[in-house]
C-alpha cells in the first residue's frame, strides 16, 4: 500500500464514515468522565469531551450538570485540556486540573460556586499534576506531580510526560544516561490558607497512587525507582504529612492499585492483583490499619473489584466485574459484609469500571452499551436515571450500522468455559470472521458502545462479523482465572481462541475459509503468535498456522528478548514469562513469534507507533521483514506521532483503511 492514502476511494469511504459518526457533535460535549457529585447533591462536575474536527484528540472540558434540569453547562474553555473535577468537603471551591499554561503540563486550578467564571491558578509546580485530593477538613490538597519525561503508562499511549524543549541544535543527539532527575513522580500540599505549596515525598521515593489518611497521613504506593517497570514491585507505605516520614504497611506478592482510606485514616483500603499494565487493576479487596499488620482480604462473591470510594467511616462504596457484568456494591465495615446494589450487562469507565457515590445513597455513572451511547446516569434504589444523553445524529448513524452485539460462550480443549461478545451484521450468516484480540493479558472486554476500538464498528458496517474474546488471563473471573496466562502467554490461551472460531463455525455464523485475526499490544502478539501456528506446542504445528486468510497485528510483540532490551518496563516480560532472557532456549525464545516466522502463511499487516516506549516499533519491524524473507504478504505502517496504539486523527482514518483494505482484499465479504 502506499504512503499517502488520502487520495484512494477507500479512505474517503473511511473518512466519510467517520464524518458521519462523529460531525454532528463537533464542539460539543460527547462524552463525560471523572464525576464528581456535589457535597449537596444537587450537581455533578465531570470531564467532558469535544471533538472539533478529525485532526487530533478530543480536548477536555470541566463541566457542571444540574440534576434537578437535567442540563449541563461548560464551566472552563480551554484553550487545552481541563479535566478531573474534585468538590471541596464542604462543597465551597471546585478544583480541576489544566495545561492551559503551557500544553502537557496540568496545574492546580480553582473555581468557587459563587464565581464559577473566575479561576484561581495555585503555585506551578515543574512537571504535570496526574490528581489531586482534598484533605477531610478541606485545608490541603494532595498533589501528585510526575516530572517532565516521567513515563506514561502504555494504556495512556506509552510515551513520556511533556519535557522541556531544549536550545540544542538539530544534529545534537538524543541521549540516554537511565533513571534522569525529571522521570520522579513526587507528593506536594497546597495549603489553601497561604497559598504556598510544598514538597511532600522524600528523595529517592516515587510515588505512584496516594490518598488521604485522616488530615495528618497520606497512604500511597511507592517504589525505590521510577522507571515504568518499577511499578510491579511498588509497595504500599504510610507518609506523614507533617515530617515527611514513611513507613511500610505492605509488600504485595502480586500488584496493587487504588489505595484509599476512611475520613479519619483508620481504615485502608487498596486493590489487589495479577496486573499487566499499571492502571489496569482488577482483583482483590484488602483493608488495612495504618499501623500496618497482615491484609484483610473480603469476600466479594467473585467481583474482581476495579473502583472504590469511602462513603462515610463505615462504608466503603465498590465497583468490579463478574464475568461480563458490571456490579456497583458496598462494604460494610467492622463486619467486612458486602451488599450488592445493583448489577448491569452494560459497562461504564474508560479502561476499567468506575462510578462515583452520592450524599444520599446513591451513586452516578456513565453508562453504556453497544445499543446505548453514553448517558450520565444516578442509580438510586435499583433504578437508574439518566440525567444527560450524549446522544446525537452520529450515534444515530453507527447504531442503524453497527449490526448486533451478543455474548458467547464456548469450552475450550480442557473444558473450561470462555466468554466472548460476537459483533456481527443482521441476519444468520455465515460471515466472514474477525478476531479481535484484547491487549494485556490482563484485560476484557465489555458491552461498550466501541467496544475499545475504532474497527468493530466500522468492520461490522462492512460485512464482518467481529469476536472479542475473553480467554484466560482476562479479569472478572477471578484471580486463579487471570493467574492461567502467568507463565504461559501464548498458551492455552491460543486454544481458547481457536475453540471459540470453532463454536462459531459449527453454528453456521463464520465461514471456515474466510477468518481473520488482529488486535493491539498483547493482542498484537497473540496475532503473530496464532499465524505461526502457536510456535511448536506439543511437538506438532498448531492449527492455527493455516486457519487465518488475513491478519492485523497492531503495536506488538514479536521478539521477547529484543523487546526486554527495548521496552520501558523489561519488568514485565521477565514476569509474565518466568524466565530470565539470558536463559539460552527458555521461553523468551519459545513464545517469540519471530522464531517461529518460516510456519507463517498468512497475509499481514503490521502497524506501531512511532514513539511507543512500550512495544517499539523495531518488533513490528522484525516480524514484517521475516515474513518478506519467507515469501508472505506483508505491508508495514509506523505512524511517527503515535505511541501505544493509534489514538489521534487523521493517522486512524489511515489506519482504519489500511485494516479495511487488507482484510477486503484476502477475505472479500463477496
Amino acid at each position: 500500500m502506499d504512503r499517502d492514502l488520502r487520495h484512494t476511494a477507500l479512505y474517503q469511504e473511511v473518512e466519510g464514515h467517520f464524518n458521519a459518526a462523529l460531525s454532528p457533535a463537533f464542539g460539543q460535549i460527547s462524552y463525560a468522565s471523572s464525576l464528581a457529585p456535589s457535597p449537596d447533591g444537587r450537581t455533578i462536575a465531570f470531564t467532558g469531551q469535544r471533538l472539533e474536527r478529525l485532526e487530533g484528540q478530543p480536548q477536555s472540558r470541566v463541566c457542571l450538570a444540574t440534576l434537578d434540569t437535567g442540563t449541563y453547562e461548560e464551566l472552563t474553555s480551554g484553550p487545552y485540556d481541563d479535566l478531573m473535577p474534585r468538590w471541596s468537603p464542604d462543597g465551597s471551591h471546585l478544583g480541576f486540573l489544566s495545561d492551559r499554561k503551557e500544553r502537557g503540563q496540568h496545574q492546580l486550578y480553582l473555581l468557587t460556586p459563587q464565581r464559577l467564571g473566575e479561576v484561581l491558578s495555585t503555585p506551578w509546580i515543574e512537571g504535570t499534576v496526574e490528581y489531586f485530593a482534598w484533605s477531610p477538613d478541606g485545608r490541603s490538597i494532595l498533589l501528585g506531580v510526575a516530572g517532565p519525561g516521567a513515563d506514561i503508562a502504555d494504556a495512556q499511549g506509552a510515551g513520556v510526560t511533556a519535557r522541556y524543549v531544549e536550545d540544542a541544535p538539530s544534529w545534537a543527539p538524543l541521549v540516554d544516561n537511565g533513571i534522569s532527575e525529571n522521570q520522579w513522580r513526587r507528593l506536594w500540599i497546597y495549603d489553601l490558607s497561604t497559598g504556598v505549596s510544598r514538597l511532600l515525598s522524600q528523595p529517592g521515593l516515587n510515588i505512584w497512587e496516594a490518598a488521604w489518611a485522616g488530615n495528618d497521613r497520606i497512604v500511597a504506593l511507592v517504589s525505590q525507582a521510577p522507571r515504568e517497570g518499577a511499578w510491579y514491585e511498588a509497595q504500599l507505605a504510610a507518609i506523614e504529612v507533617g515530617t515527611s516520614h514513611t513507613t511500610l504497611i505492605y509488600e504485595s506478592p502480586r500488584q496493587m492499585g487504588m489505595p484509599t482510606a476512611s475520613p479519619s485514616g483508620n481504615h485502608i483500603a487498596v486493590i489487589q492483583a495479577l496486573c499487566s499494565d499499571r492502571g489496569l487493576v482488577a482483583g482483590d479487596l484488602l483493608l488495612f490499619r495504618p499501623t500496618g499488620g497482615a491484609p484483610r482480604m473480603i469476600a466479594t462473591d467473585g467481583i474482581d473489584i476495579t473502583h472504590l470510594a469511602w462513603r462515610d467511616e463505615e462504608c466503603l462504596f465498590i465497583v468490579g466485574l463478574r464475568g461480563i457484568e458490571t456490579v456497583f456494591a458496598e462494604v460494610a465495615l467492622p463486619t467486612g459484609t458486602v451488599h450488592e446494589l445493583w448489577t448491569t450487562e452494560e459497562s461504564c469507565g474508560l479502561f476499567v469500571p468506575d462510578a462515583a457515590p452520592m450524599s444520599d445513597g446513591a451513586f452516578a455513572v456513565v453508562l453504556q452499551s453497544y445499543n446505548r451511547y453514553p448517558e450520565l446516569v444516578v442509580v438510586r434504589n435499583d433504578v437508574p436515571t439518566t440525567i444527560i444523553s450524549f446522544a446525537h445524529a452520529g450515534s444515530d448513524y453507527l447504531r442503524e450500522r453497527g449490526g448486533v452485539l451478543e455474548e458467547v460462550t464456548w469450552q475450550a480443549p480442557d473444558g473450561l468455559e470462555i466468554q466472548g461478545l460476537l459483533a456481527k451484521p443482521e441476519g444468520p450468516g455465515p460471515y466472514p470472521l474477525v478476531v479481535n484480540i484484547h491487549g494485556g493479558p490482563v484485560w476484557a472486554y465489555r458491552n461498550s458502545w466501541w467496544m475499545y476500538q475504532d474497527l468493530s464498528r466500522l468492520l461490522v458496517s462492512r460485512g464482518y462479523a467481529v469476536l472479542h474474546p475473553n480467554p484466560r488471563g482476562s479479569f472478572g473471573r477471578g484471580q486463579a482465572f487471570a493467574e492461567q496466562v502467568y507463565g504461559d502467554m501464548g498458551g492455552a490461551d491460543t486454544d481458547d481462541i481457536l475453540s471459540g472460531i470453532a463454536f462459531l463455525v459449527d453454528r453456521g455464523v463464520v465461514d471456515t475459509n474466510r477468518v481473520g485475526v488482529m488486535g493491539v499490544s498483547y493482542g498484537g502478539f497473540m496475532t503473530s503468535w496464532l499465524i505461526t501456528g502457536g510456535g511448536q506446542g506439543r511437538g506438532e504445528q498448531r492449527e492455527g498456522a493455516r486457519r487465518f486468510a488475513a491478519a492485523v497485528s497492531m503495536s506488538p510483540v514479536n521478539d521477547w528478548l529484543s523487546m526486554h532490551y527495548t521496552t520501558y518496563f523489561p519488568e514485565f516480560d521477565r514476569l509474565f514469562l518466568q524466565d530470565e532472557p539470558a536463559n539460552v532456549g527458555g521461553a523468551y525464545a519459545a513464545r517469540s513469534p519471530i522464531m517461529f516466522a518460516h510456519l507463517a502463511q498468512t497475509p499481514t499487516l503490521h502497524t506501531s507507533g512511532g514513539l511507543d516506549e512500550a512495544t517499539p516499533a523495531s518488533q513490528a519491524l522484525e516480524f514484517h521483514r521475516a515474513l518478506l524473507e519467507h515469501g508472505v504478504p506483508s505491508s508495514l505502517a509506523i505512524y511517527p506521532q503515535e505511541g501505544h496504539d493509534v489514538r489521534r486523527f487523521p493517522a486512524i482514518i489511515d489506519r482504519c483503511t489500511r485494516v479495511v483494505a487488507w482484510f477486503e482484499r484476502f477475505m472479500p465479504v463477496g
